[in-house]
């Protein structure tokens, strides 16, 4: 009597691997669109800017309460109704810049606001990293009377508070 010897091979096939790779990359893919990291990195920056924003209005008013109505910077605040672009409002200029004038454009100056820590720490800047002098955020005196500090740059369109 003979022994058959049987050779079996243990192993997946062709079609098999390339089932779990198509698989495996439609999950991925799903994956990746649900979690939009763009879209995620842009809604975190917002809410940056919507914290600085407020930041810097704060303590514009602040600084005009304390000081008889008096707002900061050397009268730069441009008198206008729309902080919407950057043509119709004053861009604010870094704390400790050498220098607020960024080629002919003269920056707002609100350093004043920054003496002491008294109303904020520095003038916040941009997550889109603006250069020195430019903090990215603008500052407008509205003509009814109210400050008006936006972030033009913001990815859901501008950001705007007015007190």
């Amino acid at each position: 009597m003979e022994k058959k010897i049987q050779n079996f091979k243990k192993g997946f096939t062709l079609l098999e691997m390339l089932l779990v790779v198509a698989i495996i990359a439609i999950l991925a893919g799903i994956v990746i669109v649900a979690i939009n990291p763009s879209k995620q990195l842009g809604a975190a920056n917002d809410a940056k800017r919507w914290s600085d924003v407020n930041t810097i209005v704060n303590a514009v008013y602040q600084y005009s309460i304390d000081h008889g109505g008096v707002l900061p910077g050397p009268g730069t605040l441009q008198d206008t109704d729309t902080c919407t672009s950057t043509v119709s409002a004053s861009e604010i200029c870094l704390t400790g810049a050498v220098s607020c004038v960024a080629g002919a454009v003269t920056l707002t100056d609100l350093s004043s606001t920054t003496e002491d820590g008294t109303y904020i720490s520095s003038i916040p800047v941009d997550p889109s990293g603006p250069t020195t002098p430019h903090t990215g955020y603008y500052v407008v005196h509205t003509l009814n009377g109210r400050v008006t500090v936006c972030a033009p740059s913001a990815d859901a369109g501008i950001i705007s508070v007015t007190k």
